[in-house]
């Protein structure tokens, strides 16, 4: 193991985009449509592998929604939520913040409270097992209408105690935050933080839209603010925080090399940036990986990866205790 690699793998440090259903490994979602009786596309685990080696963004969209069709039971999100931690576990990941995506199950006959209580007993499980705190955060689909997301915040009532925040995520272009304006408005009256994805595809007006006019407490990817410098001040003035994701934005060509990536810039910027994993089992990785691979990539130094865990429970939706306790964690661990 290079010192690199070795410094990435004992760093304590936290996820804050990671959308659970993009981490559904082609193993397990073949046992559990074997578990369910769904006959899938695929005759053969290999088979199912292939398609996750996808060339597109609709050849993932592809397979992200056949996978989570066999998706039904309370068990089933458990498991998924489970394998997930697991995997976090090993990655040193000391604390999550977990998106998923209601309506892609509700709009397929499953109960909102058979994928909340499933997702929910596996952190509470996580905690206690693996000591991973947590908090989940309900995404709206924004290739949907707003009054969809309406019907969402209200179907989901006897859970908003139950989850810190809202995102908003799927097709970016042509799906501005604006178009969920009111919306955002209200679930910020009824206590809840704000996580938008901007930026990845859509234009510098999408992130400005979500942090100036919505006023997001993060966004989730935020590269292309890098193009607009008053921007770019009120990132670095707010210190609101961006959740960057560097395998993903590769697989999905928002980047053609990891080189491009604004993450070492932002850094240098004085942005509060963190790594994240996004939807690792199509995206080449989990968070250690990420880390690796844009630590290559960027010849990022010892500091600036310190620095990029610290940044993970500095943007995390914690307590100041909290932070605080996990930041001496990091010193600790240096210190050893």
């Amino acid at each position: 193991m290079t010192d690199r690699a070795a410094l990435i793998a004992k760093l304590p440090k936290a996820e804050l985009h990671l959308h659970i259903e993009g981490s559904f490994e082609p193993e397990l979602m073949m046992q559990i449509a074997e578990r369910n009786g769904i006959q899938t596309a695929f005759k053969t685990l290999e088979e199912a592998k292939a398609a996750y080696a996808f060339s597109n963004l609709q050849e993932f969209l592809d397979i992200y929604y056949q996978g989570m069709a066999v998706l039904l039971h309370k068990q089933d999100f458990y498991d998924l939520t489970w394998a997930y931690l697991e995997r976090a576990a090993a990655d040193n990941v000391r604390h999550v913040e977990i998106f998923f995506d209601p309506q892609a199950h509700t709009e397929r006959g499953v109960a909102f409270a058979t994928v909340a209580d499933g997702i929910l007993e596996a952190l509470a499980d996580g905690k206690t097992e693996l000591g991973i705190t947590s908090h989940l955060i309900m995404s709206f689909l924004r290739h949907l209408s707003e009054d969809d997301g309406f019907a969402l915040l209200e179907e989901s009532k006897p859970y908003h105690a139950r989850f810190i925040g809202v995102g908003l995520d799927s097709s970016e272009i042509g799906h501005p935050p604006s178009k969920f304006a009111r919306l955002f408005a209200k679930c910020r009256d009824l206590g809840f933080k704000l996580c938008l994805h901007a930026g990845e595809e859509g234009p510098p007006q999408y992130v400005q839209e979500a942090l100036i006019d919505i006023g997001a407490d993060r966004i989730d990817h935020g590269n292309r603010s890098m193009e607009d410098d008053g921007l770019l001040q009120v990132l670095r003035d707010t210190q609101t925080p961006l959740t960057n994701c560097p395998l993903s934005n590769l697989s999905l060509c928002v980047i053609d090399d990891l080189k491009q990536s604004p993450l070492k810039a932002q850094l240098e910027a004085g942005l509060l940036v963190t790594v994240n994993s996004d939807d690792p089992a199509y995206f080449g990785g989990y968070v250690n990986q990420n880390y690796q691979a844009i630590a290559d990539a960027l010849d990022l130094s010892n500091e600036q990866l310190i620095q990029l865990a610290r940044n993970s429970f500095t943007a995390a939706f914690m307590s100041e205790a909290d932070k605080a306790r996990h930041l001496s964690e990091i010193e600790r661990v240096l210190a050893a």
